[in-house]
């Protein structure tokens, strides 16, 4: 029997990843490609979605050479992207503008008004069951309007980084569900554009694209973008998913009662839904999932693997391809709990469970005997303990216990770290094969849905293999449950600080 693969891509903040995947769901090969990030002014994150496209082309071309694969044998292609960002069209397929990034924080003077427009937070819950954060896509498109008329009125289209990739391919514009979540103009709950929202916002839905469920087809590979990237014309291309969302999906997150942490720069925590949810409070954030009828529970803490970068090169001269590994040698000398010595991750302020960009790292309970491993291990479980304070707001909303935690990202290398994961929450830590390919190997799981590979996202779910699994020492528990809950008193005792030292910088 021929065998049949599918294509992800995925355009993330520093580079674009490409994979080929087969009907067992295994990588067959994957290639990356990088480009930079311009940061012109203070808050301002853009990059050029020409880069991006240079980088799809040179990634699609180096995964076909090193798979080896007939091209006609690629059943069909999926993407995944940075999720909020916003690339500007004009009626003729130019970008008018560098995108705005996800992490651009220039427009939360626009987000403020946005909760004032509709009537206060509570109001803009029933509308999108999500709070206007800096990051979506919505403040963004009033920032363009207030500061940048000239360009707002050019826009014939805004659509999000993995989209405008879409467009280069087929020559359509579209995007699925969970990317449009992400970008503050969605109804959550019905899977389409707010329309109370838009028309409060003064925004046409003309100028975003059609949306689709991840799993549907929104067009085909043209001639012109065959030609560039060695793509077959006329392979289908699927609507795909925000990374954030796909990503978890790509490690079987759709049914409710397992839990996902992604350790990267930040940390996310998530878990399918198997039915809507309202976010009470909207501390998470609650988008559609990548297959009809199920929605995707999430929270974001900033500081989770930047916390140990920070550490490493504060402690570290060298930068040598090992200088992790050796972090966690160095952890692994320090006894659980780091001697009561507790790390709160919040160096880039916090999004989750706090919602507050003053917030500050700290360590608490400093003494004479505390040496280099046990500040590297109170950073680590710091972390983790980060994360659990996220989870409980999930657990709540979702009303399911948890069965295990399946981790990806950087973070899920470290041996030591599943194993403080698997101790802090008593739960067992699994990783499965394709997680360490991110956002691209889902995209390719998504497809193979699509067109049919997998009759439905459970029966291809049930193709991934758990790679690793680490089981909770039972003799910590009591332990990190007391340092847990002293982690949880740092930042109410320590807020009205933190306040009060922003107003010194």
């Amino acid at each position: 029997m021929e065998h049949k693969y599918m294509l992800g891509v995925d355009i993330g903040t520093s580079s674009c990843k490409s994979v080929i995947i087969d009907e067992n769901s295994q990588v067959i090969a994957d290639a990356s490609a990088g480009y930079g990030v311009d940061m012109p002014r203070l808050n301002w994150v853009e990059q050029n979605p020409v880069d991006w496209w240079n980088a799809v082309i040179l990634s699609i071309k180096k995964v076909l050479k090193e798979s080896r694969i007939n091209t006609d044998a690629l059943s069909c292609m999926g993407l995944s992207g940075q999720m909020h960002g916003l690339v500007a069209i004009d009626s003729g397929g130019n970008v008018l503008r560098p995108a705005i990034l996800w992490n651009d924080q220039r427009s939360f003077q626009e987000c403020q008004s946005i909760i004032e427009m509709v009537g206060g937070k509570e109001r803009l819950l029933e509308m999108i069951n999500n709070n206007m954060l800096p990051g979506y896509t919505a403040s963004k498109i009033l920032w363009l309007a207030q500061h940048q008329p000239y360009i707002y009125e050019k826009t014939h289209i805004f659509l999000n980084p993995k989209d405008y990739i879409r467009y280069r391919l087929t020559g359509d514009f579209a995007t699925d569900v969970s990317d449009a979540s992400g970008t503050g103009l969605f109804d959550v709950e019905h899977r389409r554009w707010s329309d109370k929202l838009l028309s409060i916002l003064n925004i046409s839905k003309d100028r975003l694209p059609s949306c689709f469920e991840s799993i549907e087809v929104t067009g085909y590979v043209n001639a012109k973008a065959s030609g560039m990237t060695g793509l077959p014309k006329g392979l289908p291309v699927v609507a795909g998913g925000g990374d954030a969302v796909i990503q978890t999906t790509g490690t079987g997150l759709i049914k409710e009662g397992i839990l996902g942490t992604i350790i990267g720069t930040a940390g996310i925590v998530a878990m399918g839904l198997n039915n809507y949810k309202f976010n009470e409070h909207g501390s998470l954030q609650i988008f559609c999932n990548n297959y009809p009828g199920t929605w995707h529970a999430m929270g974001v803490t900033l500081g989770a693997g930047a916390s140990l970068e920070w550490l490493k090169d504060i402690l570290y001269d060298d930068n040598c391809d090992n200088i992790y590994k050796r972090m966690d040698e160095n952890a692994a000398a320090s006894p659980p709990g780091s001697r009561s010595l507790i790390f709160l991750p919040y160096i880039f302020g916090e999004r989750c469970p706090y919602a507050d960009p003053l917030a500050r790292g700290a360590f608490i309970g400093i003494t004479y005997q505390h040496h280099v491993p046990d500040l590297i291990r109170a950073v680590l479980e710091g972390v983790v303990f980060s994360l659990r304070h996220v989870s409980e707001l999930i657990i709540n909303c979702s009303d399911v216990p948890i069965s295990e935690i399946r981790t990806s990202g950087g973070g899920s290398r470290s041996m030591l770290w599943r194993q403080i994961q698997a101790d802090v929450f008593q739960l067992p830590v699994k990783t499965v094969n394709g997680s360490e390919y991110g956002g691209a190997f889902g995209a390719a799981l998504i497809a193979g849905v699509g067109s049919h590979i997998w009759t439905d996202i459970y029966q291809a779910i049930e193709m991934l293999k758990v790679e690793s699994e680490t089981d909770p020492d039972y003799k910590n528990k009591d332990l990190y449950d007391e340092l847990y809950d002293n982690y949880k008193s740092v930042y109410p005792a320590l807020k009205s600080i933190f306040d009060r030292l922003s107003s010194l910088t």
